[in-house]
Formats: structure tokens, C-alpha cells, sequence
């Protein structure tokens, strides 16, 4: 028993299924709820957790999230988050908002560093600074405009939150829960509205932490493999200053509607034809308490049968009876204290949203009646059996799904550990599913069909809305500014100066020094390696690269798109869609989905793009990326070879719902992502990689499949020979490269049935096709109905002499975790900004996220060099930003994301002598590598282009110099 003084062990488990020993215990003092995993993972994870709920839409809980990181008693300075974002080798750091709940977890290999981590965020959340001038900087604040005497709001989360009203899929999804929780927290909007949040008080922000943020409120988690002695030995040091208290917190039930609702809302469509402007709608279920683990994961099932993949038939009666574009809703929601369901549609004709409305109840009640296909649900089934037992959590460390699956539970005062013990309720439904054929068409009656409290939502198209939101917001603050009298005015005035010399005061030395580190003795000297051979297989290179799976085989098969000519690439990504969506000469897509959903563990194909370290020229690949248990390999390469020698190309009707699922998948994303969008708009003039990838992912695209949509059934049989061409084209073992995660006895018995494989494919290859690519950097403006920016500015420094060094890896580490953070997040009100350099293609770029403004981001862009000469760097200051260089180029990877990511150095010609020199540089870097450097931002001042996403009224008005914008509407 791990008995530990002050704290009493409730439970001891052990959780086989991911391989860990579970411990819960309560601490006596304060009643804190403390989860200890001990598995035998490096990747170690700490979290405390507070259940958080607002009572109104304010951004309370959001904006503290922000705050508790901005100092503390024991570490008195701005930021200590951001100084752990300087020299940590953290792999993961940050801080949620949820509806409900607010979490607070850092991740780290290293143990000293992971050590660190937890202490500097006890204190955080413990005892914060959180003074007046913080939450005006990270809520919100009254600014007197210089130009005239008018006010204006500025504020991190504030101009945060703008972004997020800007999105209608945001917007639909807000909508959504709100109305289906009218009466509960969920009510309400915990990242705050932005035309509520000024109405915070800096006296009920403070009350909101005294609140909740105590011990007896505190679900603290730990997961990994250090010793669990010690984690009880830094929590005593906070835990035991604390006294039991009482904390109301406990989340009300939303009393059950006795008949459905239905609400309308209007968004902006931007500078659209308003005849072509669309309405997206959803309608949403309330479902019964989470903490059902049953329940959970049988709704779960259902769901995915209904809309989860294309052979889902609701999904599919959505998409075939042509009222939409593609699926809208938030699906099946689990992660608050009841679930509930939601589904509808994006790109809907404003006149015929009651037929969609119609269209769904109908199409449910016939699936209820008829019964869902048992190939789904045993498809439904394997898929998510599958995911439990793979945990693929990407580039996130497994230990945090955990804390977060067991929150789902624990939140609600329910077994914490039940979430992660999923072979019962696994084993159960499978029981249930054999004993009772008709239980998930009994769910569907029962939780949907027969279910009064259901809400439907319509957001229709209101051009102008914009500008009707921006008045609304200027006669408000209009409104303020005429009640002040000139010496409240003053005072307000007064009030900004203050907190601006706050932000630009610099941090006392000691108080740096105060918060924990790591040395560059505690860097590893050599890269992290990947287990490669590089073998033949029918003429085919292949990796292999001998990784522990679980007895999963990761399996990736390439052709190369040099061989494509220009003309055919942008159709590419919608080609890529067909091979696993449009069906084969013996199977419809559906049958195909539900094979691939019985069979395996998930087939898909896209663009992989890199550039040649050799001679900067472009790689561009199609990867074709299958995984399956070694049991089911055969299956997987069957339904990998099918889809490759015998897709059907000539079924217009499908071909088109992709393509109207792909365009409306791209305008859904431009106003969140806008950042992205404009910093590849930006490459595709710097590089001739980033030329091809605007060309498949960007902006060019989008205008590509929007003008697709509009000739395709003109030009049907030119778009068909289109495909097949490309088929004919990439499909060649000639032109192939494969690459195999596995271990090394799986691998023996993979081996003879991959070599059949590509037997079975084409042989002929033809030479690469002549690509003429005319990079032409302009100043651009994209403009979309959005009340935030996203700026954007960069040139090619390779093409204006500078060669790549790892030290530069380091300095603009440096410049995003303290100039571009201070000057454009901190004192500019944008959510964030960042710069980044392709060491491969010579593309630096600057970028700002959610920004509110335009000309004075540019500005600080371009006084970048100023600082990197004029700012005296300590040698603590280069050690950090070296160690949080060396960070990022060690982050945490699963094995399939190991073994990829040694298949792209190697297609980009990335030697482990290159990346160790890399390295080297990196760990050797002075400040006088970043006074150096400094001349090559100086370039990117001088000679460096301009893109930005805005509003058209902004940034019509926005001028550089003697530069205007050449205005492109996006949205």
C-alpha cells in the first residue's frame, strides 16, 4: 500500500489497459483529490484542476486561466510561463478553459525539468499576483485613441474571443450549447462574449479565484515514471498552508425541456454575392450523465454509426439529398456533466433549412425502424476499440488524455479511474450488441426520437452584421466616453500609461533567477536517432524501422509528385479524398468505409511537402497511410491495393459531395486559422515548396476547388480524364517509396506480404514533369468578416545571402518568447505571435494571431533587429532560449510519428551528420550569434513582403510605406 503521511489512499487499481497502477487519494487537511498514476512512460504529467463554473458570460474563468500564469509569491515576475517557455524542455505547457472546469498541466521527459514545471505552476494557481493591472492586461481596459478623443477596449482574452465570434462554426457551436443548457453553467459562454466581458469588475475576477481556486476544490494529477514520494513532497509545501473552506461548485442539472425549441441567430458572410450567402444549422440532444461509463461509450457507438463516416446514414441522407455542403454540429459531446448531440448542416439554401430540420428527424426515425447496417456497427465497433487500445495522441503526451478522460468522471464526484479501465464496458457492449441486435436502434428511440429536450439552431446570413457588431461596440464605448468627465478621462488615460510601463519594465534579475532551470549540461549532446534500414522491395525502396508497437504496423506508401505536371496539382488533395471516399470497381464507398472501419485501424492519403536540403528544391510526395493489428495486415494491404489499382473516378454525383465537403471545409476554417492561411499565402512567393503548398493547401486551392465546383458538371468528362491521368500518372512501384513502423519479429512475418503487395502494383514510371514555378511575393490582403487580423510579413533570407545556422534556431526561439510576446500579445492585445525559418528553403516569416491591430504589428516586425542589438543578453537569458531550442527539436513522438518523421529526413536528403551539426550550433550559440543575426532581420525589414486577413474596411486602410495591399476576398 503507498501510504503517504497526510493523505489517505481511497483506492489502489491496477489499469492493465494502459498499463499503469492507478492510486486515489484525498488529502486530509483540505480534502484536495489527488489521482497518482505510475506507469513506465518518460513522458511525465502533472495537472491541477479546478472545477470552475461562471455564472455569466464575462470570461471570468478564462481570463484568471491567463492570469494565475502572470507571477506569483514565489516567483514574482511577469510571466514565469513564459519564462518556462524559454528553457524548458517541456512537452507540454499550457492552461484550458472549459465550460466547466479549469486545468492547469505541463508535461516533461526530463525529470529536474518536469519538477520544475509542477512547482512554478502550484504557485501559480495558489497564490497568483493576479493584480489590477494583470487583469487588464490579459482581460480588459479602456485605451484613449492618440488620433481623437475616443475610447477603445484592448485585452488578450477580449480581442481573443473576437476571433472566436468571428467563426460561424464557432458561433454555431456556442449557440448550441447554450440553448440546449439554458438554465446551468452551460448556459453561459466561459471564454466570454465580447460584448459582456467589459463588464467584469477587477473585484469579481479576484472573488471568482477566492472562490474556486482553493485545495478543497483541487483534482491534482500525476502520471508517469518518477518517484511518487516526491510528488506528495512538493505538494505538502503548498497543500498544507491551507485549511479545509467550503467551495460551491457543484454543477446543477439542466431541467428537461417538455418540448422542443428552435432559435435563429445571423453571422456575417463577408464580401459574398448575397445571393450566394448560406445558412448552417444544427439540431442538439440533450443525453444523460456522463459518468454512465456504459452509456458513454454505447452513445459514443450510435453516434459514430450515425455520422461518422461517409457510410453513416444520416450522415450520408445529409449529404446525398444536396441541401448542404457538408456536416455542421458539434457530434457527440462527452466532456461535460451531461452529453448531448448535435448534427446538421453547413452551406444550406436560407429557404430550405426546415427541410434539413425535416430531413434529419425522418431520416432517424427510418434507421430506427429499418435498423443500422451490422457491417457498421461491427465497423463502429473495431474503429473504436482500436483507438482505446492505440491511445494515438499524436504530438500530445498520452498521461494528459488520461487526466482528461478521468475529469470526465472525477468532475462529477464519480470513479476517476473508471474512464481508463475500458476493457469492462468494452467486453459489455459486445455482450449487449450480441444479446439485444436492435440496442443501438433502442438508444436512438429512446435518447433521440423520443426526447423533447432537443434544440435546433439557424444561423442565416446577415450582410453587414460586421459593421452592425462594430457599432453596436463603438456606440457603447461612444456612450462611456461621454459620461466621464475630463478628469476621469485623464484618469483612464493615466490608467493605460501605468500598465504600459508595467509591461515594458524589466523583470528584477534576482526574481529571474528565482524560477527553476535547467543548465545546458542537463542537454543531451546528440540527437534523438530513429532505428532505420533502408531494404528493396519489388524495385521499391523501403524503411523499416524497428520501433515497439504493440503489434500495431504503421504502414505509409509514397508516389512522387514531380512526375505531375503543374496543371493537375492543385486537384491532387481532392484525388487523394477519392481513393478511400468514392469506392472501387467491386465495392460502393460505403461497403468501402465499412471495411476499412471492420478492418483496420484508419486508411488515408494526402501531400507530403518538404524541400531537398541538397539543392533547395521541392519534395512532394502522395502518402497513402494505412495502420492495422498484425492480425488484420492482409486486410490493410487489400484495402490499400484496391484503393490504389481500382477506385472508381466516374461517379460525378460523389465526386461532388467531396468536393462541396472540401470547399466548405476550407471557408470554416479560414477566420480561426487565419494565421495559417497567411503565413502560407506568405511562403508561396519566398520558396518554391512553399509555391506547391499554396498550391495544394492554401488560399490558391480554395479559389481551385470553388471554380471546380462551379464548371463541374460542364466539364465532367475533362475533370474524370483529369483523375484517372493523375491515377495513371503517380500509381507506379517505379516511382515509390514505403515506409513500415514495426518491430523486428512482426516485421519477419510483414515482410513476404508487403513484397506481394507492391508486386500487384503498375510498374511503368515516367520522368518528372517539367514544373516552371514563378515565385511573385505582393502585398496582399485577404479580407474575410472578421473583427480581428492576422498579419503577416517574411522574405527568403537564403536568396538575400544568409546561410542556415542553428543558432538562428535559438535567437528566434528567443524573439517569439520575448519581443514578439511582449510587444505584439502583452502591450498589443493579440492573442499570439511567432516567427519561424524553413532551414531547408530559406523562408523567414512573422505572423500574429487574433491581433487587433495592423500597422503597429508590422512595426514591431521590423524593429526586431533594433532589439536583438540593443538588448543586453545575459549568458542565463542565451542558455534558456537554447534549451527551449533544443526543446523543439526533440518533442514527444509516438512511434508512428517516429518512424514518419524519419521517412521525411530522408526524402529531404536530412542526414544524422546535418542534424547533429545542427545541433552543435544550436548548444554553441553566444549573444553575439544574436547580435549577428540581427542583419538578417534587417533583410526581412527591407526586403520583405506583406500578407494580411482582415476585414476589407481595415485593411483597405492599411498602407506600408508607399505599399497598399492588393485586397483578395477569401470570404
Amino acid at each position: 500500500m503507498a501510504q503517504y503521511p497526510g493523505y489517505t489512499l481511497l483506492e489502489e487499481r491496477e489499469v492493465n489497459e494502459i498499463n499503469a497502477t492507478a492510486y486515489l487519494y484525498r488529502h486530509d487537511r483540505t480534502g484536495a483529490r489527488i489521482l497518482s498514476l505510475t506507469a513506465e512512460d518518460s513522458n511525465k504529467v502533472f495537472g491541477v484542476n479546478f472545477r470552475t463554473p461562471p455564472a455569466d458570460s464575462t470570461g471570468v474563468a478564462h481570463i484568471l486561466e491567463h492570469s494565475v500564469l502572470c507571477g506569483s509569491r514565489k516567483y514574482p515576475v511577469k510571466e514565469p510561463f513564459v519564462e518556462l517557455m524559454k528553457g524548458s524542455l517541456h512537452t507540454f505547457l499550457n492552461a484550458m478553459t472549459y465550460p466547466d472546469k479549469t486545468c492547469y498541466p505541463v508535461a516533461s521527459e526530463n525529470l529536474q525539468d518536469f519538477y520544475n514545471l509542477v512547482d512554478v505552476y502550484l504557485d501559480a494557481v495558489f497564490f497568483p499576483r493576479i493584480t489590477d493591472e494583470i487583469f487588464q492586461q490579459e482581460g480588459w481596459h479602456y485605451e484613449v485613441d492618440p488620433t481623437g478623443p475616443r475610447l477603445f477596449y484592448k485585452g488578450v482574452v477580449y480581442n481573443e474571443m473576437k476571433g472566436v465570434y468571428s467563426s460561424p462554426d464557432d458561433l454555431l457551436g456556442e449557440f448550441s450549447q447554450r440553448l440546449l443548457f439554458d438554465k446551468t453553467t452551460y448556459g453561459v459562454d466561459s471564454g466570454g462574449d465580447p460584448s459582456v466581458i467589459p463588464t467584469l469588475t477587477y473585484a469579481q475576477f479576484r472573488a471568482f479565484h477566492e472562490s474556486y481556486y482553493h485545495p478543497s476544490n483541487a483534482y491534482i494529477y500525476f502520471y508517469g515514471n518518477d518517484e511518487p514520494a516526491k510528488r506528495f513532497a512538493l505538494l505538502d509545501e503548498y497543500l498544507n498552508r491551507f485549511e479545509a473552506a467550503p467551495v460551491a461548485s457543484r454543477i446543477e442539472w439542466q431541467p428537461h425541456f417538455t418540448e422542443p425549441r428552435a432559435f435563429t441567430f445571423t453571422y456575417d458572410p463577408g464580401d459574398l454575392d448575397p445571393r450566394q450567402a448560406k445558412a448552417m444549422q444544427s439540431i442538439n440532444w440533450l443525453l444523460p450523465a456522463v459518468t454512465d461509463i456504459d452509456l458513454n461509450m454505447a452513445l459514443g457507438i450510435l453516434a459514430y454509426a450515425l455520422i461518422g463516416t461517409p457510410a453513416s446514414p444520416l450522415r450520408k441522407a445529409l449529404i446525398d439529398s444536396d441541401l448542404g455542403e457538408d456536416l455542421a454540429g458539434n457530434g457527440f459531446a462527452n466532456y461535460i456533466q451531461q452529453m448531448y448531440f448535435s448534427t446538421g448542416l453547413r452551406g444550406v439554401d436560407p429557404s430550405r433549412t426546415a427541410e434539413v430540420e425535416a430531413l434529419i428527424l425522418d431520416t432517424l426515425r427510418h434507421i430506427a425502424e429499418e435498423g443500422i447496417d451490422p457491417e457498421l456497427i461491427e465497423a463502429a465497433m473495431n474503429t473504436t476499440e482500436f483507438r482505446l487500445r492505440e491511445c494515438n495522441t499524436g504530438g500530445y503526451p498520452r498521461g494528459l488524455a488520461y487526466m482528461l478522460g478521468s475529469l470526465c468522471t472525477w468532475l462529477y464526484d464519480a470513479d476517476p479511474i473508471e474512464p481508463l479501465a475500458f476493457e469492462a464496458p468494452l467486453a459489455r457492449l459486445k455482450e449487449r450488441l450480441a444479446n439485444e441486435p436492435r440496442f443501438l436502434e433502442s438508444l436512438l428511440q429512446e435518447h433521440l426520437l423520443n426526447n423533447p429536450h432537443r434544440a435546433s439552431v439557424f444561423l442565416l446570413p446577415q450582410p453587414g452584421k460586421a459593421e452592425e457588431t462594430e457599432k453596436e461596440e463603438r456606440d457603447r464605448l461612444d456612450a462611456v466616453r461621454t459620461s466621464l468627465t475630463d478628469v476621469e478621462l485623464h484618469a483612464v488615460a493615466q490608467q493605460a500609461e501605468t500598465l504600459k510601463r508595467m509591461q515594458e519594465t524589466p523583470d528584477p534579475p534576482e526574481a529571474l533567477a528565482a524560477i527553476p532551470t535547467l543548465t545546458r549540461g542537463d542537454l543531451s549532446p546528440s540527437i534523438r536517432t530513429v532505428p532505420t534500414a533502408i531494404e528493396q522491395r519489388a524495385d521499391t525502396p523501403v524503411l523499416v524501422h524497428d520501433l515497439f508497437t504493440s503489434g500495431i504496423v504503421y504502414l505509409d506508401v509514397g508516389f512522387d509528385l514531380a512526375t505531375l505536371p503543374d496543371r493537375l496539382l492543385p486537384l491532387a488533395p481532392l484525388y487523394a479524398n477519392c481513393l478511400t471516399e468514392m469506392g472501387t470497381q467491386t465495392e460502393d464507398f460505403v461497403r468501402l468505409s465499412n471495411r476499412i472501419g471492420r478492418c483496420t485501424g484508419g486508411v488515408g492519403a494526402s501531400p507530403l511537402l518538404t524541400t531537398s536540403r541538397d539543392d533547395r528544391r521541392p519534395v512532394s510526395w502522395l502518402m497513402l497511410r494505412g495502420k492495422a493489428t498484425m492480425e488484420k495486415a492482409d486486410d490493410l494491404l487489400a484495402v490499400m491495393r484496391d484503393v490504389l489499382t481500382t477506385t472508381r473516378f466516374d461517379l460525378t454525383q460523389r465526386f461532388r459531395q467531396l468536393l462541396l465537403e472540401e470547399k466548405a471545409d476550407y471557408e470554416s476554417h479560414l477566420v480561426p486559422s487565419g494565421h495559417s492561411y497567411v503565413d502560407t499565402r506568405l511562403r508561396a512567393g519566398l520558396s518554391e515548396t512553399g509555391w506547391l503548398v499554396e498550391q495544394t493547401k492554401g488560399i490558391t486551392n480554395l479559389f481551385f476547388v470553388r471554380d471546380l465546383a462551379g464548371r463541374l458538371l460542364a466539364d465532367w468528362q475533362a475533370i474524370e480524364a483529369d483523375l484517372l491521368e493523375i491515377q495513371q500518372i503517380l500509381v507506379t512501384r517505379a516511382r515509390a517509396i514505403v515506409n513500415v513502423t514495426l518491430d523486428a519479429d512482426n516485421w519477419k512475418a510483414f515482410d513476404p506480404k508487403l513484397t506481394a503487395f507492391l508486386e500487384q502494383l503498375p510498374a511503368e514510371a515516367r520522368a518528372d514533369a517539367p514544373r516552371e514555378i514563378v515565385l511573385q511575393p505582393r502585398a496582399e490582403g485577404l479580407t474575410a468578416p472578421t473583427q480581428v487580423n492576422y498579419v503577416g510579413k517574411g522574405a527568403n533570407v537564403f536568396d538575400l545571402g544568409y546561410r542556415p545556422h542553428g543558432s538562428s534556431a535559438v535567437v528566434l526561439h528567443h524573439l517569439r518568447s520575448s519581443w514578439l510576446w511582449d510587444r505584439v500579445r502583452v502591450q498589443g492585445g493579440a492573442y499570439g505571435a511567432f516567427c519561424s525559418l524553413d532551414h531547408r528553403a530559406g523562408a523567414l516569416t512573422f505572423g500574429s494571431y487574433r491581433d487587433p491591430n495592423f500597422r503597429d504589428t508590422l512595426s514591431v516586425y521590423d524593429r526586431s533587429s533594433d532589439f536583438l542589438r540593443t538588448t543586453a543578453l545575459s549568458e542565463s537569458e542565451v542558455t534558456k532560449s537554447v534549451i527551449g531550442a533544443i526543446g523543439a527539436m526533440d518533442p514527444c513522438q509516438l512511434p508512428d510519428a517516429k518512424g514518419f518523421s524519419e521517412l521525411a529526413r530522408h526524402l529531404a536528403r536530412e542526414t544524422e551528420e546535418s542534424r547533429q551539426k545542427f545541433r552543435d550550433e544550436i548548444l554553441s550559440t553566444t549573444a553575439a550569434d544574436f547580435r549577428t543575426f540581427a542583419d538578417v532581420l534587417d533583410l526581412v525589414r527591407v526586403h520583405g513582403h506583406v500578407v494580411a486577413m482582415g476585414a476589407s474596411e481595415t485593411l483597405s486602410k492599411a498602407e506600408e510605406g508607399d505599399t497598399v495591399l492588393e485586397l483578395i476576398p477569401v470570404l
